[in-house]
């Protein structure tokens, strides 16, 4: 007799149910013989209704956030399936103790957000999750971004469609800045922080990184320099965020240290928008001690309407796309049904967020 496993595929509008059990399927191929899979659905409707916290109390502790969908979605998605694949489907403490069945957890993202680990921790359920799954379509989106603002590209864009001919842009006080010779200032270097840096590099640029983390070996090999978070916006024309929120890097950039930049430097934040306290913004833009911001992240998502950077001089705003690519949504569904696959044949998966539980896990 074959036995089976069920598995929810918990996908979306953006990594659809039907990747995540294609990747798996070919991912497992013959290694288990002996065990059928069998297939739950369930599809939220992310990214055309936005994400945001589900299961909090009234106060706004527990629950998780950055989720898509209802816990009473993901519970009666979840039947009797021991294994769930997803990106955006919340698994709160209340799903992982009404699904006493579930023994693992595959997020296709960046991080966890949407999973309380700690729940899934205590009742010994791996949680693993995809590091790297974008870093291709947001160092390119970082650096188009980069590039729009330097050479005006989006403001002389809109103005045209308006029928304005910014000819004044080849004016020498207008006229926008090569990066070629210029010095690029990027805070983290992470997956996505060293493709940016690789590109900028060959744009000719000096790439300046600002990062506790960074391997010093590793910045020589790749010809950046490391140096404080404080000497990088002084000699910086272009500074663009790469970090990780924590509590640590909540408002790494904020009033005090973004009046050191040098008059008219160009910011770029395709991150988090935790990263950067917005509030100085517009008087930075006003005074020129911005010379233009590019945003893909936000403090509040989306802005509201009566948010001051909507009106603010020589901004670029763009709704949360950096890691927008068909390639992402493939690259995280395989990495996902990789680690699922590990799983199920007893080996140990690669980017596990609560590595405590291999010893036991949920019997």
């Amino acid at each position: 007799m074959t036995d089976t496993t069920t598995v929810l595929v918990a996908g979306d509008d953006f990594i659809a149910p039907d990747l995540f059990s294609a990747a798996l399927s070919n991912a497992l191929g013959d290694a288990l013989p002996d065990t059928g899979l069998t297939f739950r659905t369930l599809r939220t409707r992310w990214p055309n209704e936005p994400f945001g916290p589900v299961g909090a109390d009234a106060h706004g502790n527990g629950g998780v956030k950055e989720a898509s969908g209802t816990e009473e979605q993901v519970l009666e998605a979840l039947g009797d399936a021991s294994v769930a694949l997803t990106q955006m489907a919340p698994f709160t403490a209340r799903v992982i103790r009404e699904a006493p069945q579930l023994k693992f957890i595959g997020v296709a993202r960046g991080g966890p957000v949407n999973v309380d680990v700690s729940a899934a921790t205590a009742a010994g359920i791996p949680v693993t999750f995809t590091p790297g799954r974008n870093a291709a379509a947001a160092a390119e989106f970082a650096i188009g971004l980069m590039l729009a603002a330097l050479r005006r590209i989006t403001f002389a864009d809109a103005a045209l469609k308006e029928g304005m001919w910014r000819g004044d842009y080849y004016a020498y006080e207008n006229a926008g800045l090569e990066l070629d010779g210029a010095t690029v200032g990027l805070v983290g270097y992470g997956a996505i922080g060293a493709i940016v840096a690789r590109v900028l590099r060959a744009f000719g640029a000096r790439v300046l990184v600002s990062d506790p983390y960074a391997d010093p070996a590793k910045a020589q090999a790749e010809s950046v320099e490391l140096t404080s978070l404080d000497d990088l916006l002084r000699r910086s024309s272009v500074v663009s965020l790469h970090a990780r929120v924590t509590p640590e890097t909540r408002h790494l950039l904020n009033a005090k240290n973004l009046a050191l930049l040098p008059e008219g430097a160009v910011l770029v934040n395709s991150a988090r928008g935790d990263l950067l306290d917005y509030t100085p913004l517009p008087g930075l833009l006003e005074s020129g001690r911005l010379g233009a911001l590019a945003l893909d992240v936000y403090d509040i998502e989306p802005p509201p309407a009566d948010w001051p950077l909507h009106h603010a001089p020589n901004v670029i705003t763009t709704p949360h796309l950096a890691g927008a690519t068909r390639q992402t949504a493939d690259r995280a569904a395989l990495i996902t049904a990789a680690e699922a696959a590990r799983f199920l044949r007893g080996e140990q998966p690669r980017h596990i967020a609560n590595p405590e539980v291999l010893t036991g896990g949920r019997s």
